[in-house]
């Protein structure tokens, strides 16, 4: 039977090209045929010259716009969500490292992979960047859980072996090896994509550094994710181990871990060449707002990121992020710029959380906005959802201060509906 064209009639939001012009429809229509986005465009004009009967699915007083992109996230760690106390290296001992070994559990993996996936498509997130453990079955229990989804998702083994409880230690030999045949296995498998994931510097010898590095070089289309200068004493540590490198990012780039398909979580305490750096390779940065906050990390500077030309998109870094929801990351978002001097326009926010975070994964092509022949995941928002929003948005005068208000008021509940290729997999 041939795939017959299928509309949505709502609001319609967004973006497109690398400085984020937007498009508005108040009145719109997306129309979706074979899991691509067809058309978009002003409902009246597309149902008056559109040849043959269209059924519509009616989201009148709802936003539509691409579904949200999750730059940097941990699946394994949606457990020790809103665990109390510590900063980044004693959170990491005391939370993150004993939850992980439970990982080494097939079963337990391929649970906790479900759960944070459904969780990402009731908030909304229909792609994202994702940390599995160091166990081989954690990436595989992850991937299998996304293929059944049909989601477009990067995730990869963890590359660790020293400075980690012995139990979450591989070595450089099999983690490269380990590396390899998860890659054989799962590189180009529906919308899948494989990241080399050393946890940070301090988690890798200079041999795994250096074999990641390689993994990269043999396999051009893969991703590279891992931490950057998300804390001060972290930053020491790193100097401790390298002493021999000019910076934190330096490490990095001595080992051929930078390039368009590098992104870098955090990035808060940077040095003028850091930035300077990230910007000549072209590899892009994680804003983590909830989780830097949480763990008094430190302030992301977004300015200075925009004018070194740095790809940026949003992170909620589950779990010393509070919130799986991207716009809930807009909130805080917002609040550390402010405490910067800066400010974060609305417009600007919506563009980090679609084709800004699409940009900054390199998969603009595929997702990010409501452009035809992109594929058809995104998320209807009701403006509705709680009464406190509703009344913020009664007052509101125009789109500007309506997006504002659900990035600082929109949680979950007003996720009315989520999408991926077209198909509804969340909601009504």
């Amino acid at each position: 039977m041939p795939d017959h064209p299928q509309a949505y009639r709502a609001s319609l939001l967004q973006f497109s090209g690398p400085s984020g012009h937007y498009q508005y429809f108040a009145d719109g229509l997306l129309i979706v045929r074979s899991q691509r986005i067809l058309a978009c465009g002003p409902a009246s004009a597309l149902l008056a010259r559109w040849p043959e009967p269209l059924p519509v699915t009616d989201y009148s007083g709802q936003l539509i716009c691409a579904g949200f992109v999750d730059c940097h996230s941990h699946y394994p760690q949606l457990d020790i969500i809103a665990s109390y106390g510590d900063q980044l290296l004693d959170w990491l001992e005391n939370y993150t490292f004993p939850e992980e070994q439970r990982f080494a559990d097939y079963r337990y993996a391929r649970h906790q992979a479900g759960q944070f996936l459904q969780t990402l498509l009731q908030q909304g997130t229909t792609s994202a960047m994702v940390f599995a453990t160091v166990h081989p079955q954690s990436v595989d229990a992850f991937f299998e859980q996304a293929l059944a989804l049909n989601l477009r998702m990067i995730c990869g083994k963890v590359l660790m072996d020293r400075h980690a409880p012995t139990a979450l230690c591989d070595t450089a030999e099999t983690g490269e090896a380990d590396s390899r045949q998860l890659i054989g296995r799962w590189l180009g498998r529906g919308r899948l994509h494989y990241a080399v994931s050393p946890r940070f510097a301090p988690t890798s010898s200079p041999q795994q550094l250096q074999r990641a590095g390689q993994l990269l070089r043999d396999c051009p289309g893969l991703y590279l994710h891992t931490h950057l200068a998300e804390n001060r004493r972290e930053i020491r540590w790193v100097r401790e181990l390298f002493p021999e490198r000019t910076s934190y990012l330096d490490v990095y780039d001595h080992y051929g871990l930078l390039g368009p398909h590098s992104l870098f979580a955090h990035a808060l305490h940077l040095e003028e060449q850091e930035y300077r750096r990230l910007g000549e390779s072209g590899s892009a940065v994680a804003f983590c707002p909830s989780a830097n906050l949480f763990l008094g990390s430190g302030l992301l500077n977004l300015a200075r990121m925009q004018h070194h030309g740095i790809r940026v998109g949003m992170g909620t870094d589950i779990g010393a992020g509070t919130s799986c929801s991207v716009l809930q990351a807009l909130h805080e978002a917002y609040k550390v710029l402010q405490l910067q001097g800066q400010s974060l326009d609305p417009f600007r926010a919506f563009y980090l959380a679609t084709l800004g975070g699409a940009r900054a994964l390199g998969l603009e092509q595929h997702i990010g906005s409501l452009e035809p022949g992109k594929e058809a995941d995104f998320v209807v928002l009701d403006l509705q959802a709680t009464p406190l929003l509703a009344r913020r948005i009664a007052q509101a005068r125009n789109l500007k201060e309506q997006l504002f208000a659900l990035m600082m008021l929109g949680d979950s509940r007003a996720v009315r509906a989520t999408y991926v290729s077209g198909t509804r997999v969340h909601g009504c």
